[in-house]
């Protein structure tokens, strides 16, 4: 578009007509967002898109101003409050404060109270373009610390580090402010153009946070809300947020007696019986579909000399997570990857070109210093399986294996029922190892992979790993929810570190690609995924217990006994509930444990030799022989079919 005159992106926005007017929430000028405030031209030609509410973007923005609105709400309770950061992100927003008082749920409603007066009151959001010293004098005239302090780190870094500061005519640094009700704050923006545009807010909790995330740093009070442009989709959303809480995995792991923590080892999983059956059932099938593409298995020792460490690059990229211990005066770390093991693997003897590619999976133990403010449940741990494999290949099959790679994970997936998968490709980071060549064509493998295919990614400049690109997968759950778990990264770096050869067809030496790869990422939390995602109820081959037998008295025990040997001839895992309770009773009990199926026996099936079948999903499906459920269950395990909980809430 062109502007003939001096207008506003709101101007435009009334131009082009009423109703994108009263939709339009901010834009992209020229690839950059901006409020709707925002001067344009004369001259041109300009990029402009309007951002409706009918965008993620617009979404995130209407998010980032709520949380100024509930900062100013703050402010007018509680007035002496020093103020951290207050970004959106995903599915809501926070605000980190320090304040004196302790605030508890019932100071929520009164935020929200204020925050709401402040909506009727249409307070306008106002940008201020002012020199980084004048931003200063504001922030310190009003006793914001923590703002002053990131005004400094603007100050140190300059224009470089982005939208957050820009040199003005002179050569002066500028930074943005806005003001809103008796808030301002230091901010890139954008903004709605008022609090009036908020439609529907909640706020969910409190939760202490250290400045900066650093546990030497003050513990702040850490408000979290969120935000959507009508009240119906609010509502569904505090909605999936009640079935969250029923489907915590760390609430169902006890009442399923899976998994366990303990003071003694924060952050440090206890897998119990029934968690180990899960687990193993996982493995199980992850080692025959490896060994069906082509895998071998590998094993590393989980601690290895801090030259190695040096040697790859750990050392000064990720020391911060490691642990450490010394051995013969000499200091060795818990590895927190598996990667520099199997480089040792591959460095052990000479290998052909013919021998390539060489697909080396391991499940391998790592250890990360996680703080224990982030430690959650299965989801965050100290501890865990990452099913790691790493492929050396000549550098001519590296999109053939990756496209190899992307076959294995959707068949993964797809079975334990994840097909809404959201990919995204990370390119080189500012600190890196390796050279422009190796970068340009590692990058290069993974684009062509994901083209070759017709999949649809979002591209993430400049997030790649310190060593290689990469592709990582987002599922998302029942629940709408996204996790990310796989990934797939091209390494030219560390083989030039290690000085891995193979012998061409020349009789020379030549430099290997490499490949690392996950897809399930860390099993322990891949399995606070799936109970989350199932609601418990696991699917007939992963649960812990498959079947309960329940004889409707003690007369019948005898012959349930006779069906459990059957079950367990089968490889069924099968329970008998011999207890004096009644059936009623049983079946309650059997329910609660999440057991898939309840067979039933009484004296007509003692006398025919058959079951009542009850599916704790279906309900009653009527009577069968005991060799008819053993081959409808057997048929289910080895088709790994989904039960009915794991397309939907439970």
């Amino acid at each position: 578009m062109e502007a003939a005159e001096r207008a506003s992106v709101a101007d435009v926005a009334n131009r082009i007509g009423s109703g994108l007017a009263r939709a339009a929430v901010a834009a992209r000028l020229n690839g950059k967002l901006v409020d709707l405030s925002t001067s344009i031209g004369p001259g041109g030609p300009y990029d402009l898109e309007i951002l409706t509410d009918k965008s993620d973007e617009a979404l995130s923005v209407l998010r980032h101003s709520t949380s100024h609105i509930m900062a100013a709400a703050v402010r007018r309770l509680y007035g002496n409050v020093k103020f951290g950061v207050g970004p959106a992100i995903e599915d809501g927003f926070y605000y980190d404060f320090d304040l004196a008082p302790r605030l508890t749920d019932e100071d929520l409603a009164r935020i929200e109270a204020e925050m709401a007066r402040i909506v009727k009151e249409a307070a306008p959001f106002v940008r201020e373009e002012v020199s980084l010293d004048a931003a200063v004098d504001v922030m310190r005239s009003d006793g914001q610390d923590y703002k002053v302090e990131l005004l400094r780190d603007i100050a140190a870094a300059g224009p470089a580090e982005g939208a957050q500061a820009k040199t003005a005519a002179g050569g002066n640094l500028q930074v943005s402010l806005y003001r809103t009700a008796d808030f301002v704050d230091l901010c890139r923006g954008p903004h709605i153009p008022h609090a009036g545009k908020i439609p529907a807010f909640k706020l969910l909790t409190v939760a202490g946070s250290y400045w900066r995330g650093d546990s030497t740093r003050p513990m702040l009070q850490r408000i979290y809300g969120t935000a959507f442009f009508s009240k119906k989709a609010l509502e569904a959303h505090l909605a999936r947020l009640e079935e969250a809480k029923k489907r915590d995995h760390r609430r169902i792991g006890k009442d399923l007696d899976l998994f366990s923590f303990h003071d003694e080892g924060p952050g440090f999983a206890f897998m119990h019986p029934a968690g180990m059956i899960v687990l193993n059932e996982m493995l199980e099938f992850w080692r025959r579909i490896h060994r069906d593409s082509g895998y071998v298995e590998v094993r590393t020792p989980t601690i290895l000399s801090q030259d190695l460490w040096l040697r790859s690059g750990h050392w000064d990229n990720y020391r911060e997570a490691m642990y450490f211990t010394e051995i013969d005066n000499a200091t060795y770390a818990v590895k927190p990857m598996n990667c520099p093991g199997g480089l040792l693997i591959y460095l052990n003897r000479p290998h052909s070109y013919r021998e390539l590619p060489i697909r080396m999976a391991e499940l391998g133990m790592v250890h990360r210093h996680e703080k224990s403010g982030v430690l959650h449940g299965l989801l965050r741990v100290r501890q865990f399986t990452q099913d790691d494999a790493h492929i050396f290949c000549l550098p001519q099959q590296l999109q053939g294996e990756v496209l190899g790679v992307i076959t294995l994970v959707d068949r993964i997936y797809r079975t334990f029922g994840f097909e809404d998968v959201r990919i995204e490709l990370s390119t080189r980071p500012a600190h890196s190892i390796g050279t422009d060549e190796m970068w340009e064509h590692a990058t290069g493998a993974l684009r062509g992979a994901l083209e070759a295919r017709g999949m649809t990614y979002r591209l993430n400049e400049g997030e790649g790993a310190f060593y290689a690109p990469k592709i990582d997968y987002h599922i998302r759950d029942c629940l709408g929810r996204s996790w990310q778990c796989g990934t797939i990264q091209v390494d030219l770096a560390m083989p030039e570190r290690f000085n891995l050869t193979y012998v061409g067809e020349d009789n020379r030496e030549h430099r290997p690609a490499m490949i690392h790869r996950a897809i399930l990422g860390s099993i322990e939390r891949f399995i606070g995924i799936l109970i989350e995602h199932y609601g418990g109820d696991f699917p007939l081959w992963l649960a812990p217990v498959q079947v309960a037998v329940l004889p409707v008295s003690d007369r019948f025990n005898a012959y349930a006994g006779g069906v459990m040997q059957a079950f367990g001839a089968a490889n069924l895992r099968a329970e008998l509930d011999d207890s004096s309770d009644k059936v009623g009773a049983k079946i309650r009990r059997a329910a609660l444990r999440k057991i898939p199926y309840m067979l039933i026996v009484g004296e007509k099936e003692a006398a025919a030799g058959t079951v009542s079948v009850r599916d704790k999903a279906a309900g009653d499906l009527g009577v069968e022989s005991v060799e008819a459920f053993v081959g409808r269950a057997r048929e289910e395990i080895e088709t790994k079919r989904l039960r009915p909980q794991a397309q939907g809430p439970a």
